[in-house]
């Protein structure tokens, strides 16, 4: 579709959509605004050390501040809230997170020396916010980070949901499973359109439970004889909770190797996420255990330099050392871009005649992924039957992919595009593209200011 038709709602993705990571969303109505999200990537150039730290260019609405309600942070990952202690200052804009989000969001503010909002506000799953014109319900939805929501945004006679990040998982492990009732209820009252994450689009299925991969690590350090180190993503904290519940059952000590691992445990722990068997024993005890007592869970999973596992690898960690005969589980997918400086860690490691255990070639569930296959995709466009879908969070194959799923499930329209395009959700859907300026921002460490990286073309006439 194409022009500019009349609506009383619209969607403008300023990032995420045609990509994966950096989203940031606008939400739009009578001239006011809420955006949802605010997240960077890491792109690694060609012989760089470390990858680019990047993140949406906020131009089109940070011109427009005087008229953005709120700020929404769905849920506590990188790649949603990871830009605010960057951009937050150019926006100066209320934000309202979970406790676990807004502990992370402080978290990683104190590390960047970045600006922390003024008015960071606290809301729990569950809870409905009124903002300006737009009426906001946090619906828990199960994510591979605790205390992930949707967002069912009200304005006027139009319903929205945006799904953010979300898996159907019915154990968790840490937090509530997931319940269809709420969705159902919603789907019943009538949705006008729903925003929908689509990384997992083009695998069929399901994805597995976190109890699944508990069930799977249990199996495979049971059968452990040396030092076990397991690496993941270190915003998992339900994984964390499963090492701590393996340790006290197989006689080992768990330690967390890396600062943002260590950080994440410290944010849930404060708001009471983690059971009182999560007691890691301090880092720097690990390297005086005999090797049968030893469980660690380390960063690094992506072969990224300096990470825990890296310094593993290369034996400069300061409280661990590795020998052969030792284990290192990879609980975790290796992100497309990253197989070679996977294969690096895991080829190095194997050379020193330690055993590695990727979960891409383990007959165990060993990892889960955050995000829905194409039956949860389905199951979830039943309960909601919106009248339109637009699929996010995914690259051109994966929201193509997203739009067919929906179709097929009795949803009658769907609109894709990009970064940019102005979505019209209510009354009649549709698209007007390349609305908005959108680019890129890199932080550079030496400068410690932002520059540009790309900038598209833009029809802006507001």
């Amino acid at each position: 579709m194409s022009g500019a038709p009349r609506s009383d709602v619209t969607f403008l993705p300023l990032g995420g959509c045609g990509e994966i990571g950096m989203n940031c969303n606008l939400f739009g109505h009578d001239g006011q605004w809420i955006a949802v999200d605010c997240g960077i990537t890491l792109e690694q150039a060609p012989g760089a050390l470390r990858p680019s730290v990047q993140m949406p260019d906020l131009s089109f609405i940070s011109a427009r501040r005087e008229q953005l309600r709120a700020l929404i942070i769905t849920h506590a990952h990188e790649d949603h809230l990871g830009a605010l202690p960057y951009l937050w200052e150019q926006l100066r804009c209320p934000v309202y997170a979970t406790p676990f989000a807004a502990a992370v969001l402080r978290h990683k503010t104190r590390n960047r020396r970045g600006t922390l909002p003024s008015s960071l506000i606290e809301v729990e799953p569950g809870e409905r916010t009124a903002l300006g014109p737009f009426d906001v319900e946090w619906l828990p939805i199960t994510h591979s980070t605790p205390e992930t929501c949707a967002l069912s945004i009200t304005v006027g006679d139009s319903r929205i949901f945006h799904t953010a990040d979300w898996k159907i998982d019915n154990d968790p492990v840490v937090g509530p499973a997931w319940c269809s009732r709420r969705f159902r209820e919603l789907g019943e009252a009538g949705i006008d359109a729903v925003i929908c994450d689509s990384t997992n689009a083009l695998r069929g299925g399901y994805s597995p439970t976190e109890g699944q991969v508990a069930a799977g690590l249990a199996k495979v350090i049971q059968s452990c004889e040396g030092r076990v180190v397991v690496g993941c993503f270190s915003s998992n904290v339900a994984r964390m909770q499963t090492l701590a519940t393996i340790a006290a059952k197989t006689g080992r000590y768990l330690g967390v190797l890396g600062r943002s691992a260590a950080g994440m445990a410290r944010c849930a722990q404060q708001v009471g996420l983690l059971s009182r068997d999560f007691q890691p024993i301090h880092a720097e005890h690990l390297g005086y255990l005999p090797p049968t007592e030893v469980l660690a869970v380390a960063t690094g999973s992506q072969g990224e330099w300096g990470a825990a596992l890296h310094r593993l690898l290369t034996q400069t960690h300061p409280d661990l050392s590795l020998d052969a005969g030792d284990t290192v589980i990879l609980s975790s997918k290796t992100i497309p871009g990253n197989e070679a400086s996977v294969a690096r860690l895991v080829d190095g490691l194997r050379a020193r005649d330690i055993r590695v255990i990727a979960a891409d070639d383990s007959d165990e569930p060993l990892h889960a992924s955050g995000h829905p296959c194409q039956g949860e995709l389905a199951d979830l466009y039943r309960l909601l039957k919106p009248a339109l879908a637009i699929p996010v969070h995914g690259e051109q194959a994966h929201m193509a992919a997203n739009a067919k799923i929906a179709r097929d499930a009795g949803v009658s329209s769907t609109l894709t595009g990009r970064n940019g395009d102005l979505f019209y959700l209510s009354p009649t859907p549709g698209v007007r593209r390349r609305f908005a300026n959108v680019g890129r921002l890199a932080w550079c460490e030496e400068s410690e200011r932002l520059i540009g990286v790309t900038q598209a073309p833009s029809t802006v006439d507001a």
